[in-house]
């Protein structure tokens, strides 16, 4: 595990520069061209590559090396960015699209090879625990990048935002390139399936994995409602701070999600601890349990409590966003290497669609209806379609509770206990 602390460190660099890209672009786009329909428009662009990239990106991670891919992703981004610095300003407008692309494709593609070459990189036994420490990086990540945004921006200007976001990416991929890590099977890379680009196993088609494993493509919808869900919350928070306090908006907004980043790591904690200790890991029961609560919680932050309150319940959201993640993502990662990233592709496409649906819905229903109402509609939905997993699960009488870490065995999508 000691080299991989220092990826995460590394993928936690580079998701503080993707953060804080996120929020410097948007807001360069608007300065240079003066409309929010060319702002919003690259938003679309860079969400829809997004869930485009997740196919493309299932198929690549199944046949090349994935290291190289992360790192090449890395570069492939702060060249862009250096780019964009040194063009001419007349020529920058048109480049910030083709910056769009670039930069929603190779975060998709980086996600995917990373999650997919989890348990080769620490073993299956460690999984959880690795993705609780990934999830724990992204989250403070999360919070520096946009917390730094404003100030790196308004202080410092645009060109010190771009170079620093460069930097962070060239750093991840320093990082990773000088860590003695294996990120496919020994059988796949004896076989040929490496980097020579000689798949020997086709990846399975959705119809096969509908066939395999229903339950898994249950859990990626799930996941995409749970986009809809989280677009919601991020677009309403702003509106509802600034009905709690008109004059200090950010207030709110930085006590809310501190207090989230504080409850995913406690998630973070606790499930290495009870993995460490026991040998189990939990199952899909657990995953629909944890996103019931983490939406429920969500709600209950924009239902006009007092602050403490919702503070308390904002710690609870983080711990069930944080819980479900790493079971998710753990349970993804139970299938066979050479099929793994073709189902992780697959699921960021649907993460990333359900997402960008969702802000478009969310702004459109903050127009004639309270925050409240809008984060309660679309949470409410994803408590709908948890209920129904839990059902389907109870349906098929499958052991409850949790299941015995193990390596998968055979070609072939099994089912999970739990």
């Amino acid at each position: 595990m000691k080299h991989f602390r220092l990826l995460v460190l590394g993928n936690g660099v580079s998701a503080y520069g993707s953060y804080l890209n996120m929020v410097a672009l948007n807001v360069f786009v608007y300065d240079v061209t003066g409309s929010a329909l060319a702002a919003g428009l690259f938003m679309a662009v860079r969400l829809g590559t997004s869930v485009a990239a997740g196919f493309v990106s299932g198929r690549l991670v199944s046949v090349y090396d994935r290291k190289r891919l992360i790192v090449g992703a890395d570069l492939c981004q702060a060249l862009a960015l250096l780019t964009l610095l040194l063009a001419p300003e007349a020529g920058r407008v048109s480049l910030l699209y083709c910056l769009a692309v670039i930069t929603g494709s190779c975060s998709t593609l980086s996600q995917v090879a990373l999650r997919s070459s989890i348990p080769e990189i620490v073993g299956a036994e460690h999984r959880t625990r690795a993705n609780g420490l990934l999830v724990t990086g992204r989250s403070l990540a999360m919070i520096a990048g946009f917390a730094s945004a404003g100030v790196v921006v308004a202080q410092l200007g645009y060109t010190v935002a771009f170079a620093l976001d460069a930097v962070t990416f060239l750093v991840s991929a320093s990082v990773l390139l000088a860590l003695p890590i294996r990120t496919r099977a020994a059988r796949s890379e004896a076989s040929g399936d490496g980097a020579d680009g000689t798949p020997q196993t086709a990846p399975p088609s959705l119809r096969l994995l509908w066939a395999g494993a229903p339950v898994l493509l249950a859990m990626i919808a799930v996941r995409a409602v749970d986009g809809l869900g989280s677009s919601s919350h991020n677009v309403a928070l702003p509106v509802y701070s600034s009905l709690l306090d008109p004059d200090h908006p950010a207030t709110f907004i930085s006590q809310f999600w501190a207090t989230w980043a504080v409850g995913t790591i406690i998630a973070q904690q606790v499930l290495s601890r009870y993995t460490r200790r026991t040998g189990r890991t939990f199952g899909e029961r657990a995953f629909a349990v944890g996103a019931c609560v983490m939406s429920g919680a969500f709600i209950i932050v924009f239902s006009g409590l007092p602050t403490a309150t919702v503070l308390a319940t904002a710690l609870i959201a983080g711990i069930a966003d944080g819980f479900t993640e790493v079971v998710y993502v753990s349970r993804l990662q139970a299938v066979p290497d050479e099929q793994r990233g073709r189902l992780f592709g697959l699921s960021a496409s649907a993460e990333n669609a359900g997402f960008g649906l969702g802000m478009l819905v969310s702004g459109s229903l903050l127009e004639s209806f309270s925050p409240f109402q809008v984060v309660a509609s679309l949470h409410g939905l994803a408590i709908v379609l948890c209920l129904a997993l839990l059902a389907l699960l109870v349906l098929r009488r499958a052991p409850a509770g949790a299941d015995r870490i193990r390596e998968p065995e055979g070609g072939a999508l099994r089912e999970g206990r739990g």
